[in-house]
């Protein structure tokens, strides 16, 4: 019962439309129609132009991830299992809120805010592999998936040490690394259109440049 509480409290917590809510609030903009459509801090910050309601939607999207594993921790006590659970839960609900037919945000800042209080090391790792990724391309979207994409094969390959410094850890490497490439997979499924638009843009502007 314990894995279906944790769950369901990272579901509802998770699932709050943060950008929908803020943005038809004090703009009137529909922020599913508006942009790209995800419902995220940047796109937030693209429609509006505003970094207040930008930064704000990133908090709070943050703190959704926070305050699912701290509730969680305090409910159910230190198993990372439970804990990881409730946090996928609280990522799902946010790509695929049940409040707004299903749309969402891509899941980033919610498994930060889970991660820096679980595991500092995946957010540490994570960090690092964007700012690498985003120096080679200068892009956002490719940074994102090339972090997480990697992030997830390290939780494998790398699965004992980043398991050594989680607090809780899991009982086993192999139960820590199919739960965090769990949470990351549903990250990289709402990656997916935007690092293919980003290809093919790169790939329009290779043939331009070909036959100039």
């Amino acid at each position: 019962m314990s894995y279906i509480f944790s769950a369901l409290i990272g579901i509802i917590i998770g699932s709050f439309p943060t950008a929908y809510l803020i943005l038809k609030k004090i703009k009137n903009i529909d922020i599913t129609k508006a942009g790209t459509g995800n419902v995220g801090a940047m796109n937030s910050f693209e429609v509006t132009q505003s970094r207040t309601l930008g930064l704000l939607v990133f908090i709070i999207d943050f703190l959704k991830g926070f305050l699912t594993v701290y509730i969680v921790k305090n409910l159910f006590g230190n198993e990372f299992s439970i804990i990881m659970i409730s946090l996928i839960g609280a990522v799902f609900s946010h790509c695929f809120s049940f409040w707004i037919k299903f749309r969402g945000g891509r899941g980033l800042a919610t498994a930060a805010g889970g991660a820096s209080l679980l595991s500092l090391p995946i957010l540490g790792i994570w960090i690092l592999l964007w700012l690498i990724s985003y120096a080679f391309r200068r892009n956002i979207h490719f940074g994102n998936f090339s972090a997480t994409l990697l992030t997830g094969a390290l939780s494998f390959s790398s699965s004992e040490i980043m398991n050594k410094y989680t607090n809780p850890s899991a009982n086993s490497n192999l139960e820590f690394s199919i739960l965090v490439s769990l949470m990351l997979l549903i990250i990289l499924i709402k990656h997916i259109k935007p690092i293919k638009e980003y290809f093919a843009r790169q790939n329009l502007k290779t043939r331009e440049k070909e036959n100039e």
